[in-house]
């Protein structure tokens, strides 16, 4: 072998022999865990390698978590003042129209109620006089239509 390869070779067994003479990984090799793992070596490698795998979608789980948590600490404040601002724009558009809308309808329940009660006074007062004529007897044709329609009610009656 080359001088080079005994070089990293002794490298690699000096970081290996810094691993297994960890405590911590001298109480888990002694464990139920270790014990098993160690009398399956392919399953404690495809756990190695879940592991290996899994931590860079893990950690980028982690920095979103992270971020997303400054940011929301950071941007509550100008975020709760622009929702809180377009709310009111639109609770007073929304009051606005309303307040329209209700001009609106009251104006035209107005006019309503000023024709009707007009058309109410014109056929009370017509009918008024119709029977004022005829309790005197002097029935004049001044409205044909307003006699048609008594002469008619007569008939149906």
């Amino acid at each position: 072998m080359s001088k080079e390869m005994q070089e990293l070779q002794k490298q690699w067994h000096s970081v290996v022999e810094s691993i297994h003479s960890n405590s911590n990984v001298v109480a888990f090799m002694n464990s139920r865990v270790g014990l098993y793992l160690d009398d399956h070596p392919f399953i404690a490698l495809s756990l190695l390698m879940f592991v290996a795998v899994s931590a860079i979608p893990v950690a980028f789980f982690l920095i979103f978590i992270v971020t997303t948590a400054i940011m929301a600490c950071i941007g509550v404040i100008v975020m709760e003042g622009v929702v809180i601002s377009i709310g009111g724009i639109a609770l007073l558009c929304v009051l606005c129209g309303l307040g329209a809308l209700s001009l609106g309808v009251s104006g035209v329940l107005s006019v309503c109620y000023i024709i009707l009660s007009t058309l109410v006074n014109y056929w009370y007062a017509s009918r008024g006089e119709i029977r004022k004529q005829e309790a005197n007897g002097t029935f004049s044709q001044k409205n044909p239509s307003v006699t048609d329609l008594s002469a008619n009610k007569g008939k149906n009656e």
